[in-house]
């Protein structure tokens, strides 16, 4: 288990964001159709679905007709332009990194392999920008940022173990600053076939709003999302310095792998619990602490169960006092993105003591026994809240925001 502990006494302020998602293009768009209960899964609309065993999907409302590399490009430049008019004049501490979550982008390899045997190589730009680095090296050219530069590619963990590499250099006092967060694109004729392969999508295709349904059990499979999430980590005297207002704090992180199988979780949840531990007690927090658990809940038959147990072994005689909800019913799976935009909604629900609901909990699971937000919105003021990302292959993030006093 990968444990981390306080290096520094300084607060990790949260001064800056950006989102996209298919609830959304922005993060108050997409925290306010949460809110609403919202589904933002629909007709695959980027290609021709037709014949597909899965049809559907959740993706971005205003989708720009570009090839994945370019649209991961895309949403990294928009998320980064909300962050910057949020910054407006305040100058950017010269010691600033950049960690990214993101996967390779998918080319078309049909066409690749066509231009190959016709001797037209693929140009080295098409490669460069369907690099999983690439939204990392760009970010790093528009800031100027000459600190640590990294990406890192864990599948659905992603985002939660960058927002948490960048959150630990900060600590260290390797940077005052670290932009960190996520970006992927992966709703495409490659992805939705090798998913549906795998048995992890929904086939509700005669009724998409209806399937993503966490601890339901009727569910079926995810579906597969699209999206970004951004945000701006300094500490407390960079902010301050710079006159920059925190919107919340970025207390506590943990991971861990299960060393189980690369396509389930083991059912006693340990390795999700070892990950929620370990944030807990970066935080300084204990169990009694957290007012809100955003699930990574992704509506698989193994995860949401798995989940379930992790959060019994963590929270004990606590459990039903915690709400939990998953933001994956409305918007989908979003992969490598998810982390981020998970951790987005939880600054949201500090902020604004509303907790999002579950989507589609019609007949709760008796196997994942955990108090559910389901049917409306929950009111609560809540100081802590807890963001889970569990990603194939075995990865585990967990992050807590907490509320800016």
């Amino acid at each position: 288990m990968a444990r981390v502990s306080r290096l520094s006494s300084s607060r990790i302020a949260i001064t800056a964001v950006g989102c996209v998602t298919p609830l959304g293009e922005s993060l108050e768009e997409t925290f306010a159709a949460l809110l609403r209960g919202e589904s933002g899964v629909g007709p695959i609309q980027n290609f021709d679905a037709t014949g597909f065993p899965v049809t559907f999907a959740a993706e971005l409302k205003t989708r720009p007709k570009m090839d994945q590399g370019r649209l991961k490009l895309h949403l990294t430049e928009v998320c980064w332009r909300q962050m910057v008019q949020q910054i407006g004049d305040t100058p950017l501490p010269e010691r600033i990194g950049v960690c990214v979550g993101s996967e390779a982008a998918r080319p078309d390899l049909q066409d690749f392999a066509s231009r190959m045997r016709s001797n037209e190589p693929p140009l080295l730009e098409e490669l460069q920008r369907n690099a999983a680095d690439a939204p990392a090296r760009w970010l790093a050219e528009e800031v100027g940022a000459t600190g640590s530069v990294s990406t890192i590619s864990t599948a659905c963990t992603s985002s939660s173990q960058a927002i948490g590499e960048g959150f630990l250099r900060i600590q260290r006092g390797e940077v005052d600053a670290m932009i960190v967060g996520g970006v992927d694109v992966l709703v495409g004729p490659l992805m939705v076939t090798g998913f549906s392969l795998l048995g992890a999508l929904s086939s509700r295709n005669d009724d998409p709003e209806a399937a993503s349904r966490p601890f339901d059990k009727d569910r079926d499979g995810f579906v597969l999302g699209e999206g970004a999430g951004f945000l701006l980590l300094e500490t407390e005297e960079s902010a301050a310095r710079a006159g920059r207002k925190p919107l919340g704090e970025l207390s506590g992180y943990g991971c861990s792998c299960n060393a189980w199988r690369i396509t389930d979780s083991p059912p006693d949840g340990r390795g999700a619990a070892q990950s929620m531990e370990a944030a807990l007690e970066t935080a300084g927090i204990g169990p009694a602490d957290v007012g809100y658990i955003n699930a990574h809940g992704t509506s698989t038959g193994m995860n949401d169960p798995s989940e379930s147990a992790g959060i019994q072994r963590v929270f004990g005689e606590h459990t039903m006092d915690v709400p939990v909800s998953s933001s994956k019913s409305m918007m989908g799976h979003l992969v490598a993105a998810c982390g981020a935009v998970e951790a987005l909604v939880c600054l949201e629900v500090v902020r604004e003591g509303q907790i999002p609901m579950t989507l589609n909990l019609e007949n709760p699971d008796p196997n994942c026994p955990v108090r559910h937000v389901r049917g409306a919105p929950l009111k609560s003021t809540v100081r802590h809240a807890l963001s889970n990302a569990f990603g194939f292959g075995g990865s585990n993030g967990s992050l807590v925001v907490s509320a800016w006093d």
